[in-house]
């Protein structure tokens, strides 16, 4: 009997996943992801999500509640008999749907659980420094990622690695832990293995408020931070009280005379911020109402009148 899954997910991130289940066969009965937002110029575009995009291309039965409690979900869920959910990438689940299935719910963790619970993990991996960090696989229960944990693997961070980049190659490595994690729960070869709770460390959602800079912090916090917020949602600063986004920066550790937080620049090569032990030097910014673009396009339009280096 062929095992009946039903998917759910919305970004990116949970393609490879639902696309590893499809091509090796297993019968996906249904996806359920996010309802269509709308964006562009104007906001009169309609906007899929990636998965259901994909579900689209093959022609899978598709799913897109705004409210996973309503009576019409629940039933429509139910009619579709699975026998298991795979979760990549969604939103929190109430009990009545996740507990649905006589196999229950897995769930894909963009770390390596206990570690980095929340919604950023990624993100708040490569903030801290982390030289690793992977994905996890578990079973939901009540508490968000606090189930038990079924599969895990490694993957390593190197130091010019921003969040975007851990993104695009964890995606790939949770593909294939979900295809494991499905396989043995199809076999029975499986172990759970309780969480530690006296390993938990959080990874809260971020916000625009809290991606300010702090420059009294050691250079190195504060590159980590910029590649950690890199490409969303974005480190910043103020320069003449506009928003200043920092993508790309490097850093230098050195001994200085500037005032931590001051701009040093030649005016044409480079722009540095200094910090307490060295500076932080921007490679490619934004200033508010402009484009993005590298620090030598940004200095053609913009000149420093103070802290000037030759």
């Amino acid at each position: 009997m062929s095992l009946r899954i039903v998917f759910m997910g919305t970004p990116e991130f949970a393609v490879p996943s639902l696309k590893i289940l499809v091509e090796n066969g297993y019968n996906v009965v249904g996806v359920i992801t996010a309802t269509d937002k709308m964006g562009g110029r104007g906001k009169k575009t309609v906007i899929e999500s990636h998965i259901k995009k994909y579900a689209k291309l093959k022609g899978l039965h598709l799913l897109q509640p705004k409210n996973l409690k309503s009576p019409e979900f629940i039933k429509e869920l139910r009619s579709l008999n699975a026998d298991l959910q795979v979760v990549v990438a969604f939103r929190m689940l109430p009990v009545v749907v996740w507990d649905m299935p006589a196999m229950g719910t897995i769930n894909l963790h963009g770390s390596l659980l206990p570690k980095y619970r929340g919604a950023a993990p990624i993100h708040w991996a490569v903030i801290n420094g982390e030289k690793e960090t992977g994905v996890t696989s578990f079973l939901l229960q009540h508490e968000i990622d606090t189930g038990d944990l079924l599969f895990q693997e490694k993957m390593p961070i190197s130091e010019q690695d921003t969040t975007g980049d851990v993104h695009d190659k964890m995606m790939h490595l949770g593909a294939k832990v979900v295809l494991k994690t499905v396989k043995a729960l199809e076999s029975g070869d499986y172990k759970l293995v309780p969480q530690d709770n006296g390993l938990v460390t959080k990874a809260p959602k971020l916000h625009t408020e809290t991606c300010e800079i702090d420059f009294s912090l050691s250079t190195d916090q504060i590159f980590n931070f910029i590649r950690g917020l890199n490409p969303f949602p974005t480190a910043w600063t103020t320069l003449n009280n506009l928003k200043l986004k920092i993508y790309k920066a490097d850093k230098e550790i050195i001994e200085h005379q500037y005032p931590i937080g001051s701009f040093v620049s030649d005016n044409k090569h480079f722009l540095k911020v200094a910090t307490n032990d060295g500076f932080v030097h921007l490679l490619n910014l934004q200033l508010q109402g402009r484009k993005r673009m590298d620090v030598k396009a940004f200095l053609n339009g913009y000149t420093f009148e103070e802290n000037v280096e030759s």
